[in-house]
């Protein structure tokens, strides 16, 4: 038998026993220690001030006085004694004699009282020390104590007298402890901590709370966790949990607590209970969130420490002013939407700035006239992945050949506004319809937006899109008003201020519009990071050259250039620059398709676009039109 394991094992748990009864021990002195710093402050400062005064001139000053004192204490002695005798030696009160004796004892009397009080001046600009005071004062009890004891064979006297003895020497040792709080897995108070601690502590809270309107409230001494300090506040009759969250204000005034320092004012475990948590620090310290791996979390709670995953095929709302690191924060959920081969990636960025980074491996579109073709696109691609859809089934199955594709829209607000500048409508109508039915196609939004506001000029998301999105992630913000958009009108009352969080990089993420948000410190991707990560293939719609006009068009995945099917066969410079939209409309006419419908039903394409695209052909003369008829033209 291994007696060395065995002996572990039971070793082992007394060892962690000690070590919890210990650190139970600590905090509790630690809880103790505000009480009695008042005391051990005073007796400190006492101190300080007797030593300061205990300088050689004031030494000499007491010397000096000392002996003038006892001059004058000799010379009123024998003053006193002449006029005694004077008054012996006659029976006449006013004889030469007994006038002079009166007024010399008069004199001296005098003398020696002003003695005394320079001596009692010198006394006090040099006393003894505190020490030496606190041992008469207790000597004057212990030794009456020590001969009652002796005298009633009773041990109480003395013991009484011990006790004062030790209460002051432990009030003292408590007051003076720096209280340095250790919890089971090693965390301790910072000094902003201790700080924070004492003012909860319930001696000084109770003592100051009327200054602030909060009395009749009590806290518990604070408890420390990986994200910071909590109190549990026990409230009296006119106290609600609801109307104590309101005075957050004047918690932080009378914590003391610095402006940007996060405190949330919560329910407590009854109905006449809350819970304040200071968030003095952040379970995500010390994580490495730079770059990304495929699978790596979006980042990490700072609450809990668990680490944070957005699930692919949610759509998703990302709100964060200028600088709150919504690019940084949103590149790592883009890079796992386009790694693998059932998953393709579509970036619409009118400010081309983010578009750019992901050439190599996203559809991009920055032109309202791109952003118009690849919203036509994935709204015709939406169309014919809802007829695939298996009876019984919510969405679609994804696979290479019918892969999710993510369309993540960089500032809304620049898209909406280029839409209705340019008059294309369209691509608003585009996008609703996407925000509203493709998710069963696997095609996935992600609306990314500095102004999350929803008025009609143009700007942060449309309504109709935002009602869609569930899945909301928020970085900092500018306003209240802003958070109240994201996370609903009562965002203020549940504690969730965007508009609080810090930059950049820490963010709110609510999975559903019931759920609380998360506080998340989100991973950090730079360009550089998106321009490393290595090719991957790029999402197009493309039209069969010779699809017969009842099928629906096949979907064609190429990398950076169309296939040769889109081309003609002879190469001929005639239909050189042609859309892709105008390529299919050409082979679908070529085809046997005769009418815009008929066009639109061989293409999947939506009636706006063919006849778009019919009008630029008939313009360049490959196509006729007649009236509704179509027909090639002898360009072709």
């Amino acid at each position: 038998m291994d007696y060395t394991a065995a002996f572990r094992m039971v070793a082992d748990p007394t060892k962690s026993a000690w070590k919890a009864s210990r650190a139970a021990t600590v905090n509790a002195l630690d809880a103790l220690t505000p009480t009695f710093a008042p005391f051990a402050a005073r007796w400190d400062a006492e101190a300080d001030r007797r030593k300061a005064l205990r300088t050689p001139e004031n030494l000499k000053r007491l010397m000096e006085a000392q002996r003038a004192y006892s001059s004058a204490r000799s010379t009123a002695a024998q003053a006193r004694s002449q006029r005694t005798a004077a008054r012996r030696a006659s029976k006449n009160p006013l004889s030469a004699e007994r006038r002079a004796a009166r007024t010399a004892d008069r004199a001296a009397r005098q003398e020696k009282a002003q003695a005394r009080a320079k001596l009692k001046e010198a006394r006090a600009h040099y006393p003894a020390t505190l020490t030496r005071v606190a041992v008469q004062a207790h000597a004057a009890h212990a030794v009456p104590a020590a001969a009652l004891t002796y005298a009633m064979q009773s041990p109480w006297p003395a013991t009484t007298s011990g006790l004062l003895a030790a209460l002051n020497g432990a009030a003292l040792w408590l007051g003076r402890r720096q209280p340095r709080t250790v919890v089971g897995d090693g965390l301790s108070l910072s000094a902003e901590e201790r700080r924070l601690a004492e003012r909860l502590d319930p001696s000084y809270w109770v003592q100051h709370a009327d200054e602030r309107g909060l009395s009749g409230t009590v806290p518990s001494p604070v408890q420390v966790t990986p994200a910071g300090l909590v109190s549990h506040v026990r409230l009296d009759g006119r106290w609600t949990p609801r109307t104590f969250a309101q005075r957050l204000d004047e918690v932080r005034a009378l914590l003391g607590a610095r402006s940007d320092l996060r405190i949330e004012i919560t329910r407590g475990s009854h109905g006449d209970r809350a819970t304040i948590t200071l968030r003095t620090r952040s379970a995500a310290d010390g994580v490495d969130l730079s770059g990304w791996e495929p699978g790596a979390p979006w980042g990490v709670d700072t609450v809990t420490g668990e680490p944070v995953h957005v699930p692919l095929g949610r759509r998703v709302l990302v709100a964060g002013t200028s600088g709150a690191g919504k690019s940084w924060s949103t590149r790592a959920i883009l890079a796992e939407a386009s790694e693998t081969e059932d998953h393709r990636l579509v970036v619409i960025d009118p400010k081309r700035v983010e578009a750019v980074n992901w050439q190599h491996r996203a559809r991009v579109a920055v032109t309202p006239d791109e952003v118009l073709q690849v919203t036509d696109e994935l709204y015709a691609e939406m169309i014919d992945r809802e007829q695939l859809i298996p009876r019984g089934q919510d969405v679609i199955a994804i696979s290479a050949a019918r892969p999710r594709i993510t369309v993540f829209v960089d500032e809304g607000a620049e898209v909406i506004a280029m839409a209705k500048a340019k008059g294309y409508d369209r691509i608003i109508e585009n996008l609703r319809s996407i925000a509203r039915r493709a998710r069963a196609a696997e095609i996935i939004l992600i609306w990314a937006t500095q102004k999350p506001t929803m008025s009609g000029d143009g700007h942060g998301i449309d309504s109709q899109i935002a009602g869609q999105i569930t899945y909301r992630a928020s970085l900092a913000l500018s306003s209240a008003g802003e958070s109240r958009v994201v996370f609903g009108d009562d965002a203020h009352e549940r504690g969730w201020h965007a508009h609080d969080l810090p930059m950049p990089g820490y963010a709110l993420l609510r999975s559903h519009p019931k759920a609380k948000p998360h506080h998340i410190r989100t991973r950090a991707m730079s360009p550089q990071d998106v321009i490393a990560l290595p090719d991957r293939p790029i999402w197009r719609r493309e039209i069969a050259s010779a699809a017969p006009p009842g099928e629906r068009p096949a979907l064609r995945l190429v990398k950076d250039e169309a296939p040769a099917s889109t081309k003609s066969a002879a190469e001929t410079p005639a239909i050189e620059g042609l859309t892709d939209n105008q390529l299919a409309v050409l082979r679908a006419v070529e085809g046997g398709a005769s009418t815009n419908a008929a066009i639109a039903k061989a293409t999947g394409l939506n009636p706006g676009s063919v006849d778009r695209a019919v009008k630029a052909l008939v313009k360049r003369g490959l196509i006729v039109k007649d009236g509704t008829e179509i027909r090639m033209g002898g360009a072709a």
